[in-house]
Order: C-alpha cells, then sequence, then structure tokens
C-alpha cells in the first residue's frame, strides 16, 4: 500500500502568525492591525529556518500558491517565513492576498477577553441554558459560524482545484495559508468535513506549522496528519 506520507501527495499547510501583544492575553483580535512582538518575529523566523527552504518540509518550488490574510501580523509573518523565496514567489503569481483566509470577524467582541464576552452576554440575557461558545453562536455584530463556513469551504473548492489534477504527483501542488488561530482551526473542521459546531479540541501555537493532506491520494478523502517526518536537508 502507498504510504500516507509520500510527499508527492498535495498538501495544505496551515501556518499561524507570531505572537502578538493581544494574542498574549487572550485577547480577541480580528480586525485589528497588530504588529508582532519581538518574541513573535523570534518564533515566525525559527520556523522558517528550520523547515522553509529547498528540500525542507515546505519547498518554495513545491508550491502552486500562498493565500494569506490581509492583516499585517500575518503579512509579517509571510515575509519572515519564506525570506529571500518570498520575491520569486510574488513575481511567479502564486500569493493571494485574501479576506478569505483572514481572522474571524469578532464584531462586539473585538479586543476583549473571553470572560469580558460571557460576562457582557449575560448581562444581556444570552447564555441562559449553556455558556458561550464561538463555534456555534458566533460573535454579536461580527461573523456567524455558518458565515464562517461558507467562505472556508469557498477557499477549500479552490484549493482542491489546484490540487485535483495533480493527486498522482504529476506536479508539485503543496499550498499554504498564512493566517490566524482561530481562523485556521475553523478552516482544519472544515478540511475534514466536520461542522462548526463539532467538538475538536485543537491547539495551534503563535508561529506554528500544521499540515493537511489527502489519504491513499483520494481527492475525497482529506485528512490531517497526527505527526509528520522532517525530510533531512542535502
Amino acid at each position: 500500500m502507498m504510504s500516507d506520507l509520500d510527499a508527492s501527495t498535495p498538501r495544505v499547510f496551515l501556518a499561524r502568525h507570531g505572537e502578538t501583544e493581544w494574542a498574549k492575553i487572550g485577547r480577541y483580535t480580528g480586525t485589528t492591525d497588530i504588529e508582532l512582538t519581538p518574541i513573535g518575529v523570534e518564533q515566525v523566523s525559527s520556523t522558517g529556518a528550520h523547515l522553509v527552504g529547498p528540500g525542507r518540509l515546505i519547498d518554495p518550488s513545491r508550491l502552486a500558491h500562498i493565500w494569506v490574510s490581509p492583516r499585517k501580523r500575518a503579512q509579517t509573518t509571510l515575509e519572515l517565513l519564506f525570506g529571500s523565496h518570498i520575491d520569486t514567489l510574488r513575481k511567479a503569481e502564486k500569493v493571494t492576498t485574501t479576506e478569505d483566509i483572514a481572522e474571524w470577524n469578532y464584531g462586539e467582541y473585538e479586543g476583549l477577553v473571553e470572560s469580558e464576552i460571557r460576562e457582557g452576554r449575560k448581562r444581556k440575557g444570552l447564555d441562559v441554558h449553556s455558556a458561550w461558545n464561538i463555534w456555534q453562536d458566533g460573535c454579536e455584530c461580527g461573523e456567524s459560524a455558518q458565515q464562517v463556513t461558507e467562505r472556508l469551504d469557498n477557499l477549500i473548492s479552490d484549493i482542491q482545484e489546484i490540487q485535483r489534477p495533480c493527486m498522482d504527483g504529476e506536479k508539485p501542488a503543496d499550498v499554504i495559508l498564512v493566517a490566524h488561530g482561530h481562523i485556521l482551526r475553523a478552516f482544519a473542521k472544515r478540511w475534514l468535513k466536520y461542522s462548526m459546531e463539532t467538538p475538536l479540541p485543537m491547539m495551534m501555537s503563535p508561529g506554528a506549522i500544521g499540515v493537511l493532506s489527502y489519504r491513499h491520494r483520494d481527492i475525497n478523502d482529506r485528512a490531517f496528519f497526527l505527526g509528520i517526518s522532517i525530510p533531512s536537508k542535502e
């Protein structure tokens, strides 16, 4: 049987931006443009040094496309991850900045920590029978779980249009999403065909890389890597 780790099967890399001051203290950061902290810069730079480059896990020559959030923290992360390779990727028109992978729009909850959100909803008489859950309840004056689902499903469709002709390794067709913690976890749920409200505890550190792909080179059998071997650079 063919190994699921065969790198010729197209992959989707998820890259979370590095630490910001708001993320560090748990403030919900959606549309607010905020810079990386010095530690955030180090996180992403270290990830790039270890995982990005010719012969590494994320080989720029194997990338078919990059989608990146418009927010500065994601844009900076893209530049730090790819370093000198980013100019070549841009010239090849392989980089798209899009709201499709922007962070969840938190609406009235922008800049708040979770305890403040819950207290505010309680004062309004909400969540009488169960605690607020963004995956189910969405955000007041922001995005609902259904709205997030729809934009991510559209993006998944675009990705699969690129990868469908390449399932047998006809040519490299890896892609990468450079974005934010909540939206990347939401993307992983939809990649696995789970609804937003399906309980699926996930963690993703600032500056981290996640990997999704397909089992058995089947475009309809989307999966995630529980663990992945790191290629040795020649």
